[in-house]
């Protein structure tokens, strides 16, 4: 990213040329191959999932395979950004598990895309305009999985910090079993 994005941006404002060699979608969509196969040839038989969220501006751009999240607060109300690459999303897609099941479900964790499983990889990537004071969440199954959307919600808007929220989400998925992994990551755009 620092060398495909960044670098030629700085490079042509000193040189006057506003056009930029790829896209962010093209670069975080190589990153993340590129950390695909570094992982299949350091962790043979190895394998993790990504989500990654890349700010400029107002603008979040998002790069993810696995069953990571990404999540957007705004206006009180959470989304889920990202799609899972599990076979208990495909079961519900299908209708044949309701989101409700997909918790207990024992396929939730058979992943059918993650980060140093093939060569070649598909790798989602999406761009999501940021409103004035909304919040990015990504963060593992650990979390999600243990942790309600609406219990996501209520602790990060009535944290203290940033921080704060993070801690209390984790402490809720272990109080919940925490029954694998648990990672978060919160950022807050700035008030108009």
């Amino acid at each position: 990213v620092l060398q495909s994005l960044y670098l030629p941006l700085i490079m042509s404002r000193f040189n006057g040329n506003n056009e930029q060699p790829y896209t962010i979608s093209e670069v975080m969509n190589k990153a993340v191959k590129d950390a695909n196969r570094r992982i299949i040839m350091t962790v043979p038989d190895g394998g993790t999932t990504l989500t990654v969220a890349l700010v400029m501006g107002d603008l979040a751009h998002f790069a993810h395979v696995g069953d990571s999240r990404a999540y957007i607060i705004t206006e009180g109300e959470i989304e889920q950004l990202t799609r899972d690459h599990s076979l208990a999303q495909r079961l519900i897609e299908l209708n044949q598990l309701s989101a409700e099941e997909q918790g207990e479900n024992q396929h939730r964790n058979v992943l059918y895309r993650a980060i140093g499983h093939n060569e070649d990889i598909d790798v989602d990537t999406l761009t999501r305009r940021l409103p004035a004071a909304s919040y990015i969440l990504l963060c593992s199954d650990g979390l999600w999985g243990e942790v309600s959307n609406a219990d996501m919600l209520e602790t990060v808007l009535q944290a203290e910090s940033l921080q704060a929220a993070c801690d209390s989400l984790v402490a809720k998925a272990n109080q919940h079993g925490g029954h694998d992994n648990i990672s978060v990551m919160i950022f807050k755009t700035p008030s108009k």
